[in-house]
């Protein structure tokens, strides 16, 4: 893990990074569905899962997944002290994310831009988010605001 974020110019349009892997549990999803409001019996009750769902397990919800993701890319240090803002993006769920399923993000500098202002830039990037048999289960396409170095 870096200490220091990638400053605006030390990002290279291709360069690509990868992050650790989380495995999400039950108490992941229970705890998220339940902060975020999110109490669909798809999330919150497994007899109708089992019942009326196309889902062998518990589902995870789309927004955990990228939450998760956008938290394993934080961890990488890649934005540390360096990360000004999310400015948003693009996110496609690709495929189902279930409980017991292990994430890990893919990510590529696709583009960078200088903004008017001298002390940053917007950098794009690429994530593919895989689960544990390296099926991608969540695309997105999201930009920052990264500070320039000093």
């Amino acid at each position: 893990m870096r200490q220091e974020g990638l400053t605006f110019e030390e990002h290279e349009t291709g360069k690509k990074f990868i992050t650790l892997g989380r495995t999400v549990s039950e108490t992941d999803i229970v705890t998220f569905v339940n902060l975020a409001g999110f109490t669909e019996p798809l999330f919150m009750d497994m007899e109708y899962v089992a019942r009326e769902s196309v889902f062998k397990g518990r589902p995870v919800p789309g927004a955990l997944t990228f939450a998760l993701s956008e938290g394993l890319i934080i961890q990488t240090g890649l934005i540390h002290g360096t990360g000004m803002a999310f400015l948003g993006g693009e996110i496609r769920v690709v495929a189902p994310v279930l409980a017991g399923d292990t994430l890990r993000v893919e990510v590529e500098v696709t583009d960078k831009r200088d903004t008017k202002k001298p002390d940053r830039g917007i950098v794009t990037y690429q994530h593919r988010v895989l689960n544990q048999r390296g099926e991608t289960v969540l695309e997105a396409r999201v930009q920052r605001m990264i500070r320039r170095k000093q």
